[in-house]
């Protein structure tokens, strides 16, 4: 059996359509990114976002069945992103992909956000399976979950306020160093010393498998604050250095305890910060003296892409897991246990 999915992202400033066969094979991967204009405001602004989504939303599907070789009618299933995400950004995805499968007879495929990072792994990774666990860090989302079957997590840990890549894009704004935040501390923190400053890892003691970046936060423009009065210099490349240990710190220990206290032997890391070069070499490393398997996905397959939500998909396919044509975007939608067979 060769299922086929049409795959659609718009849940914040990329405009993305992906065909995927069989949750693992990715025929094309279209991604129109919207970097280059938000970045003049310094983040995401929605009402942009969701127009630029109205204009390229459909050349991009267009694109992405050209380049897979396939037309809509050859689709078994079209997916899309229903949440988390931007409203707007997100209703502009769903509308079309109820569009699309109702006129072409397919069945619809809501696809949790973060499940679909998740899945950004099984393409680039076939031996992978469940059981696993997995660790979500992106610029809205830090999870840890354990992953028992196809599309089921149990979640064992996530953030209390700041989520991993909203602490970097708070940073690198009061560091003066532009958006997006991540790949501009990654940079700039190769120049910098990780134990020039002794910033907070903060822990929860009634939750240890939890998260809190927001204390970081305020301890980073505290300090810069503190040498901005006292006349004395600041060097943005230790802070980021700095800033980038404590993050990639908290973030390591809580994975490894979970792998440990639960003996698990793969560990699965996706979303945007996962492509923080300081972050992947640390739980890699990690990981390697305990002997547990670590996967990844490549750079592009962690930002937010439709070939994600098409590998996502397939296993909700296979369960006949269909959406109505009354699905809604659903902004705050969290990770949750899913469905089991």
């Amino acid at each position: 059996m060769n299922v086929k999915i049409l795959a659609i992202e718009s849940s914040c400033d990329e405009t993305a359509a992906s065909v995927v066969e069989n949750g693992r094979r990715i025929c094309s991967n279209v991604i129109n990114s919207q970097i280059d204009i938000h970045k003049l405001y310094g983040g995401v602004v929605p009402e942009i976002a969701s127009r630029r989504h109205i204009e390229n939303i459909n050349p991009v599907i267009r694109l992405a069945l050209k380049e897979a070789g396939y037309t809509l009618e050859d689709m078994d299933a079209v997916a899309v992103t229903y949440g988390p995400g931007l409203v707007g950004a997100l209703l502009v995805g769903v509308a079309t992909a109820k569009a699309l499968a109702f006129s072409a007879g397919k069945p619809l495929i809501a696809v949790n956000h973060i499940e679909g990072h998740i899945s950004a792994n099984f393409p680039e990774n076939p031996d992978l399976e469940p059981p696993f666990a997995a660790l979500v860090v992106s610029g809205g989302h830090t999870y840890l979950a354990n992953v028992p079957e196809y599309g089921c997590y149990d979640i064992i840990g996530k953030t209390r306020d700041d989520a991993a890549g909203e602490a970097f894009d708070k940073v690198a704004r009061a560091l003066d160093l532009g958006y997006p935040g991540g790949p501009k501390i990654d940079a700039l923190a190769k120049e910098g010393n990780p134990e020039a400053i002794d910033f907070p890892r903060a822990s929860i003691a009634d939750a240890p498998m939890d998260f809190s970046f927001s204390g970081l936060k305020s301890a980073v423009l505290n300090y810069m604050n503190s040498r901005k009065l006292k006349g004395e210099a600041i060097n943005k490349a230790d802070i980021a250095a700095s800033f980038q240990a404590a993050v990639t710190d908290a973030i390591c220990s809580r994975a490894m305890l979970m792998c440990e206290e639960r003996n698990i032997k793969k560990l699965a890391m996706a979303g945007g910060v996962a492509a923080n070069s300081a972050l992947r070499k640390q739980i890699e490393n990690e990981c390697k003296k305990r002997g547990i398997a670590f996967y990844c996905p490549s750079f592009i397959m962690c930002t937010d892409n439709a070939a994600m939500i098409g590998a996502a998909a397939y296993h909700k396919y296979m369960k006949k897991d269909f959406a109505g044509y009354d699905l809604n975007a659903v902004p705050g939608l969290g990770l949750t246990g899913g469905k089991k067979n």
